[in-house]
């Protein structure tokens, strides 16, 4: 039973249970009953070994598995009874020594959600991004799309910046010749001088030239002045397709026309999609700024250390735990204190996740990653052991959509 409650701060709480003794004792002994039901022991027949007998070979066993369940099943019935909802696992702070026909009483400190009465989320003022789609985006976002189409093609004329070319070189450092090296005419690790050599020479041009290689340069000659004899061997310069109605058609769309209305659709959508973020991010930001309220510290450190260990795993971060831990905290407070305001107002909203809400977004993220849905069900079970992650993107949309639909646009300004 629930012996009483103490706030210690804003997200914090300590609670005292209760065990009765005979409840503990009715448990052992009715524990007890049932192995002595199912033992086979040498010298007695099947069920029915002496109860003294099963208790002096059990019995710790059977206490120790009687106090795990009584405490969960007492614990669970405190949190009910006091209204807590715990925001992380429950930390023991006391306990009385264990001894049959005594009540046992423990005290545990929990963390919880921090009590937040009012928060203001009507008519925030936000600015928005523009939306419409210009000819200018079109034109730019077709030209991208020849350009990934581009092929190279070899040719007789002179090299230009930006051909691709190969070649066969030795130098006066070491004895051997590079055979094949390919060289895109402008890029990479030689000097403009060496770049420089090569623009106007022919397939099958052989000359020499020499180049110094600064101290910083990246490659196996830096800091020396090497004396290059070169033969091109081969040409090729980027083929980028004409914009035409054969593109068109290529791209599986029924003309040019067909093909710019799908450009203007996805630039805008996008648009819409981004200045909604934008939107988003801004309330967010007033939300965050106008209430004041304290933050557990274990959701605290979870995030923190979900930053961290995402700059280890996809930026390769060697960087000390402390190091980054200060780098992410700013980051990791704003997250929980997101989470905690949008979960707030999303109950009082009475918001839901609906299991075809969680279908189509399972969808959605398997099309957008070329995965079946099973396969991303997979993914997240295995990652966090839940779809909860799924679950509550649905949910922060939702919410965010709600804000943003009771936000006041401040007419005329646009970022």
């Amino acid at each position: 039973m629930l012996k009483s409650v103490e706030g210690i701060s804003e997200t914090k709480k300590r609670i005292t249970i209760e065990i009765p003794a005979d409840v503990i004792e009715r448990q052992i002994q009715h524990s007890l009953l049932e192995l002595q039901k199912k033992s086979h022991l040498p010298g007695f027949r099947p069920g029915k070994v002496p109860l003294s007998i099963i208790e002096k070979k059990y019995g710790k066993s059977v206490e120790s598995d009687v106090m795990e369940k009584l405490v969960n099943e007492y614990y669970q019935k405190a949190l009910t009874e006091a209204g807590i909802k715990p925001v992380s696992q429950a930390v023991i702070e006391d306990a009385t020594s264990f001894e049959r026909k005594i009540p046992i009483s423990m005290t545990f400190v929990v963390e919880v959600m921090p009590d937040i009465k009012d928060i203001k989320y009507e008519g925030i003022k936000v600015k928005e991004l523009p939306t419409d789609v210009n000819e200018e985006e079109i034109n730019a976002t077709l030209t991208s799309l020849a350009e990934e189409k581009a092929t190279y093609e070899s040719i007789e004329e002179p090299i230009a910046i930006g051909d691709l070319i190969t070649v066969d070189f030795d130098t006066n450092i070491d004895d051997k010749t590079n055979k094949d090296v390919l060289i895109k005419v402008g890029s990479g690790p030689y000097p403009q001088e060496f770049h420089d050599s090569l623009v106007g020479k022919k397939k099958d041009d052989s000359f020499q030239t020499e180049v110094f290689f600064p101290e910083d340069n990246q490659s196996q000659y830096a800091g020396k002045t090497v004396k290059f004899t070169i033969t091109i061997k081969d040409v090729k310069r980027r083929n980028i397709p004409k914009i035409d109605e054969d593109f068109a058609i290529d791209l599986g769309f029924e003309n040019l026309n067909k093909l710019r209305e799908k450009i203007r659709e996805s630039l805008q959508k996008a648009k819409i999609q981004k200045s909604k973020n934008y939107k988003g991010n801004q309330i967010i930001d007033k939300l965050i700024e106008e209430t004041k309220f304290e933050i557990p510290e274990s959701m605290l450190n979870t995030k923190v250390n979900d930053f961290i260990a995402e700059l280890r795993a996809l930026k390769n971060d060697n960087r000390s735990e402390e190091e980054l831990r200060k780098e992410v905290l700013p980051f990791a407070e704003r997250a929980v204190r997101s989470f905690i305001i949008l979960k707030i107002i999303g109950e009082k909203e009475q918001i839901t996740v609906s299991e075809e809400d969680m279908k189509s977004k399972i969808i959605e993220i398997s099309k957008k990653n070329n995965l079946s849905p099973d396969d991303v069900i997979k993914y997240y079970i295995a990652r966090d052991g839940s779809l909860n992650f799924i679950e509550y993107s649905i949910f922060e949309d939702k919410v965010l959509e709600l804000l943003i639909n009771k936000a006041q646009v401040v007419e005329g300004e646009q970022a």
